[in-house]
């Protein structure tokens, strides 16, 4: 029955393109006609129990089956099966692939708004759950120089993934229109990377804060080996508690931090920023977003990569800056540029196969390829993107024009 089932649901989402499903008695079944430009892709079922699994909630159950071997891709990648249920619902038609309703899909609902709080001690958790697996997983799919795992910057597509994290890096700096001897704040510091581009270019200083351990000692590893410990300070700090120091910033920068926030603290958030910020400032959020309104965290994520994590929507995240009197002063929907960053990350984790799996196991390698698979899925063709908000807490805070930008990030590339 649940195959007969599954066979539905796929016949009504692929048109284009061509999926071969083998059930586990061997039977062949083809959905689709093969187009230009859609992949063509085969998977077998292991047992008779993959259907439904599946059908309880698509995301997480496909994902839990591929993890554990019983969903087995014969032809082509698992990027290109979750490439090609997602390129024939694709966001701009309207198209959604709808998972049945039912007591698993309301479970998992209470569970992401149950997790979404994120108070301190659940926060710290959170992040360790994602961040502290160990950095030599993340040294093996990550640009070389600054270990940027966030959305890169494609002024051109024939760019290396290296090259196009320093234009990610200069697209920021550009935006916060630096002058020498200020104080910038970096919520959400990661490895050190941004820190270390900001105090080699520019006479400022950086305070960097996390709640990962991990990051913290690599970070001040690589802040002392760039010889920039005099510039950098590496703080293993809640963003709410830091923002109760009574220090004041110049400059304050979160580069895929927000996402981690979780949408009960959204305000909390920003009245930190804020409180963070000289009345002069300046301010420059990067995060993942969507194209409509506000939605939840689908079940395969909650559970295996971003515990707590939200993606925010455009409006809840203006309404909740808008009460702090955060002035946004420029808006940037980057679209594709994390698709074509993911699939150099995918590439990466592919060649590097046999040492992700000595490093944690083939389960493990296996769920970050779904991962990553998903995540290219949704920026290419799902209702995912990454915005970039500036933020002044002045309207006398930048130039007259938006020039300056420009002028700015041309300076930075001839300096790189």
């Amino acid at each position: 029955m649940s195959t007969t089932l599954l066979r539905k649901f796929l016949g009504k989402a692929i048109t284009q393109g061509r999926l071969t499903l083998i059930d586990a008695a061997g039977n062949r079944s083809d959905f689709g006609t093969p187009t230009k430009g859609f992949p063509e892709v085969s998977v077998r079922m292991a047992d008779k129990h993959v259907a439904r699994d599946i059908l309880l909630d698509p995301r997480l159950g496909a994902g839990e089956c591929y993890m554990d071997g019983r969903l087995i891709v014969e032809e082509g990648d698992i990027m290109q099966v979750i490439g090609l249920l997602r390129a024939n619902n694709n966001w701009e038609r309207g198209g959604r692939i709808k998972p049945q309703r039912g007591l698993n899909q309301l479970k998992n609902k209470l569970k992401f708004i149950a997790s979404s709080f994120n108070k301190r001690d659940s926060s710290k958790r959170n992040v360790a759950a994602h961040y502290d697996i160990g950095n030599d997983l993340y040294a093996l799919f990550l640009d070389e120089d600054y270990w940027q795992y966030s959305c890169a910057y494609w002024p051109r597509e024939d760019m290396t993934l290296d090259e196009a994290q320093v234009a990610k890096l200069a697209h920021i700096a550009a935006k916060l229109h630096l002058k020498p001897g200020q104080r910038v704040v970096d919520i959400g510091c990661g490895w050190g990377g941004l820190a270390i581009y900001l105090a080699k270019h520019f006479d400022v200083h950086v305070t960097g804060i996390t709640l990962s351990e991990e990051q913290t000692a690599l970070a001040r590893e690589r802040i002392a080996a760039a010889g920039l410990d005099d510039k950098i300070d590496i703080k293993l700090i809640d963003y709410r508690e830091f923002a109760n120091s009574g220090e004041r910033f110049d400059r304050l920068v979160s580069v895929g931090m927000f996402e981690h926030v979780g949408r009960p603290q959204f305000e909390t958030y920003f009245r930190s920023c804020a409180n963070l910020l000289k009345d002069d400032g300046v301010m420059l959020i990067h995060t993942i977003g969507r194209f409509g309104g506000p939605g939840t965290t689908d079940a395969f994520t909650t559970k295996y990569i971003f515990p707590g994590g939200y993606i925010p929507a455009l409006s809840e995240t203006l309404a909740a800056s808008e009460k702090m009197r955060l002035i946004h002063t420029d808006i940037e929907n980057l679209r594709v540029h994390y698709a074509l960053t993911l699939r150099e990350w995918y590439k990466r984790c592919v060649a590097n196969k046999q040492a992700i799996i000595a490093l944690m196991d083939e389960r493990f390698y296996r769920m970050w390829l779904f991962y990553l698979s998903g995540a290219t899925a949704v920026f290419e063709h799902g209702g995912m993107c990454n915005y970039q908000i500036q933020y002044t807490r002045s309207r006398h805070a930048l130039p007259l024009t938006r020039d300056y930008l420009t002028q700015n990030e041309q300076a930075l590339t001839h300096r790189t």
